[in-house]
């Protein structure tokens, strides 16, 4: 979530220093480190698809823009009025002067609306073959197919071109539809809920939206309903300079459970695209939801995303956050526990490699009394990639016999790499419990030596310690995420050696 926070300007090393410090590494040492990373695999996901509808898409965004937006999609006037807002509090609004450096991102460089099909597919099979080869090699189909999950939104471009739901889910009234799906056919549950939790004006990158978004997943879980097993959305880019903004609205009824999962990626091109989503998540009284990212864009996407959740009175949100790809990442998953006993956790993990700089974090805005929140932070970084965790806890007066602890642990890989912390702690309560630790370590040559003395290989003694890291992230995931998670970090980190 790009939330709009005060600049950490005096805690930012100057640049130059940074320049400095990696001029005066041993050249040598990084060519011969580089020169074992090359055996390793490059970005998996980088091929793209043919591109008439990207190609006949045009550049940037005006009010005439989201006008043609919504009139494509045949929107009611309620719906139009709230794109036409968020996109005058992009206009309105500064462009982030803190976090990743966006001195190169310019608005007009990207295509706002491309869609690929006149109409949403009802089995794979109906996909035209280049789109349904691309979802094959991701695994998607396969995966439903063997009921590891028990729904499917697949988006490419700016449009859900696939969606499933399991018949008996169905038959409990659970809702899981792309969101533009959600407006025709559920326009009262929409627009009781729409921008609630995100307003139209909230942040830059929210506004922008706003204005301009399309796709994304509608989720109603009803009373006392436990969807089991996961719900899946998968989102792909695949044109050039392309801005995919998908708006998610999850809605777990009192007493239900869901846990939703999405993973992404992208081609990887010469000029740079666009994610900016919005996810927004009411967690009624008693209700569970779990919110599961995988995030593996290319290395030419900014990834600019704002995700919040409302959480009632015994309620509980947690959020399992994997940043794995990226050119630069502002995403902040936040929690406002507004009743009492109203639970939230964050476990997100940032990696970080060549050109890479994965601003990260959580936010927990305590309302009300015996509420908890947990954050755990984890970041890589490597080959001079940068990292930071970027929080906030906000305890209220009133709020008492709340409770929050931050835990914060980075890994370094080399000497050339980075990590920032920039915790905020905001308490106006004496009957609270507050923790906060950070950690910083660094792979070394001793650890190496002595797992490699036990009679492992330097790759392997690698992949042991970079396991151990992220293990508390990866077990959060279902078991097939969590390979999914270790192998993609495996693959760029090992090798490394600091």
């Amino acid at each position: 979530m790009v939330d709009e926070q005060t600049p950490n300007a005096a805690s930012d090393m100057e640049m130059s220093q940074y320049v400095a410090d990696r001029a005066n590494v041993n050249e040598e040492k990084i060519k011969q480190d580089e020169e074992i990373l090359d055996q390793f695999g490059e970005y998996g996901y980088g091929w793209h698809d043919s591109d008439a509808a990207g190609e006949a898409a045009q550049k940037g965004i005006d009010e005439s823009v989201v006008r043609a937006i919504s009139a494509d999609k045949g929107e009611p006037e309620w719906m139009l009025d709230y794109r036409l807002k968020g996109y005058q509090a992009f206009l309105d609004k500064p462009m982030p002067d803190w976090g990743v450096d966006l001195s190169e991102f310019h608005a007009e460089n990207f295509k706002y609306y491309v869609k690929p099909l006149a109409n949403q597919a009802k089995s794979w099979e109906d996909l035209p073959d280049d789109i349904r080869n691309t979802y094959d090699r991701l695994g998607i189909p396969e995966a439903e197919k063997k009921r590891l999950v028990s729904g499917v939104a697949a988006q490419y471009e700016s449009e859900v071109i696939y969606n499933s739901i399991r018949e008996d889910l169905k038959e409990q009234g659970v809702i899981f539809v792309d969101t533009d799906t959600a407006v025709r056919d559920y326009p009262e549950l929409v627009k009781k809920y729409f921008t609630t939790v995100i307003p139209a004006d909230d942040n830059k990158f929210a506004a922008l939206n706003t204005a301009a978004w399309s796709g994304g997943s509608f989720v109603y879980v009803p009373k006392g309903v436990h969807v089991d097993i996961p719900l899946q959305a998968y989102f792909r880019i695949n044109t050039p300079n392309m801005g995919q903004f998908e708006r998610t609205l999850i809605i777990a009824d009192e007493g239900s459970y869901v846990h939703y999962v999405e993973g992404c990626t992208a081609p990887i091109y010469a000029t740079d695209s666009l994610h900016a989503a919005n996810v927004e998540i009411v967690v009624e009284k008693g209700a569970r939801v779990r919110y599961t990212t995988v995030q593996n864009w290319s290395t030419n996407v900014y990834n600019l995303v704002t995700q919040r959740a409302y959480v009632r009175e015994g309620a509980t949100m947690e959020w399992i956050d994997g940043n794995i790809g990226s050119k630069a990442t502002m995403k902040y998953p936040s929690c406002i526990l507004a009743e009492p006993y109203a639970k939230a956790e964050t476990m997100s993990l940032g990696f970080a490699g060549e050109g890479q700089y994965q601003d990260t974090g959580a936010k927990m805005i305590h309302l009300a009394p015996h509420t908890s929140s947990t954050i755990v932070s984890k970041s890589i970084s490597r080959s001079g990639g940068r990292a930071a965790y970027r929080g906030l806890v906000k305890i209220i007066k009133g709020a008492e016999g709340s409770s929050s602890s931050v835990v914060c642990d980075a890994l370094l890989v080399d000497e050339i790499s980075r990590s920032d912390t920039y915790p905020h702690v905001d308490v106006r309560e004496d009957d609270v419990s507050m923790a906060h630790e950070a950690t910083v370590s660094k792979v070394s040559e001793d650890q190496l030596f002595y797992l490699m003395s036990r009679g492992l290989e330097e790759k392997e003694a690698m992949g042991m310690i970079v396991r151990g890291f992220v293990e508390p992230i990866s077990r959060e995931l279902p078991m097939e995420y969590a390979l999914e998670l270790n192998r993609l970090v495996e693959l760029q980190m090992e090798g490394s050696v600091g």
